[in-house]
């Protein structure tokens, strides 16, 4: 094999990764999948070469000219869709999170690793340039021990309305976008042992209509059905004495934010922008870092799930690690519920 066939499931979060993976010049997009074809044949214009076109995707999974499955859909299909993908020997791409329970994760981890078949997630903030370059400077020592961070993403007035799968069980503020800051700050940190979550979370905006993207007034028939939290926030305490603090609003009244803060026994840092903080010479010293403009989040993904296919390169973000991740937020969500804390170990 010297190129990787995909066919992209999903045209929402499905477009930005179909793009790149048919710009990799060892990838091409060759079949789309989506319940809409109005949407497929949109991206379809987009693309270089003519495309299959499925609205089933069991039959498209079937297809024996396709290698490899990105799956983008609601929460709640991504763990169908995979397992059929895999038990068709088809490599699958997942976006987070990387499904809508705990157990179902650990269903299709298991059933792709005992497939041989490459999963990985799509994660487009653990992939950034920002997050890789204070990746790299922990991973040669930089920081010293990272024992604690703060991790945040906060929306002022941006609750997804056009699919009911955001809004309904399964869905929510925490699996949508308090997943990338938790996943991202995990893995800085050296991917620690998750011990206990202590958390809170409910939906203060989404039940009333408000707080919809970009302060849009949704239908009462929609905002009727909101069964999710539209904020959470808690505490992961790890192995090693280590802590992070995490918080997700999808409305909020507050100043947007996507925020990661590490506090090392050597060095600190923030994300956004890429700040170091030491002290030298017995005196504080604040570096502002310029990341030079290079490949995008989703061109990183792309390329390197291709040569994790072509190459045998070991995978950076397996389904394993979403699996970890999705125990950890589930925890938080459960603490919130239940007003307890919830032990991982």
């Amino acid at each position: 094999m010297d190129e990787v066939r995909a066919c992209i499931v999903g045209m929402g979060i499905g477009r930005p990764n179909g793009r790149a993976i048919a710009a990799n010049e060892r990838g091409r997009v060759v079949a789309l999948c989506d319940i809409e074809k109005e949407r497929m044949e949109d991206f379809a214009g987009e693309l270089q070469e003519p495309v299959k076109q499925y609205t089933d995707y069991e039959k498209m999974c079937k297809d024996p000219e396709i290698d490899a499955v990105f799956i983008g859909t609601p929460n709640q299909l991504h763990v169908p869709v995979a397992l059929e993908a895999i038990r068709n020997d088809k490599h699958v791409l997942v976006t987070k999170p990387l499904s809508d329970s705990l157990e179902s994760a650990q269903e299709v981890v298991e059933t792709a690793e005992s497939a041989g078949v490459v999963g990985m997630m799509s994660l487009s903030t653990r992939f950034s340039a920002d997050v890789r370059y204070l990746g790299e400077l922990a991973a040669q020592g930089e920081f010293g021990e990272l024992y604690y961070a703060r991790a945040r993403s906060i929306r002022r007035s941006g609750i997804p309305g056009w699919s009911l799968g955001f809004i309904q069980e399964g869905g929510g503020a925490f699996r949508d976008m308090g997943v990338h800051v938790l996943d991202s700050a995990w893995w800085l940190m050296g991917m620690p042992k998750p011990l206990s979550v202590t958390g809170v979370a409910g939906a203060k905006f989404g039940p009333r209509g408000l707080g919809y993207w970009n302060y849009q007034v949704p239908q009462e028939e929609l905002y009727s059905q909101y069964a999710a939290d539209d904020y959470g926030g808690g505490f992961i305490r790890f192995e090693g004495d280590v802590g992070l603090q995490v918080e997700s609003f999808w409305a909020s009244h507050q100043k947007p934010e996507l925020q990661i803060e590490l506090f090392g026994t050597e060095t600190g840092a923030t994300v956004r922008p890429v700040r170091l903080f030491r002290t030298v010479n017995g005196a504080p010293q604040d570096v502002d870092v310029e990341i030079p403009k290079g490949p995008s989040s989703w061109d990183a993904i792309a390329g390197h799930f291709i040569e994790c296919i072509l190459d045998g390169v070991e995978c950076q973000a397996p389904l394993r690690h979403g699996m970890i991740v999705q125990a950890m937020l589930e925890a938080l969500l459960e603490s919130g519920r239940t007003g307890r804390e919830v032990r991982l170990d």
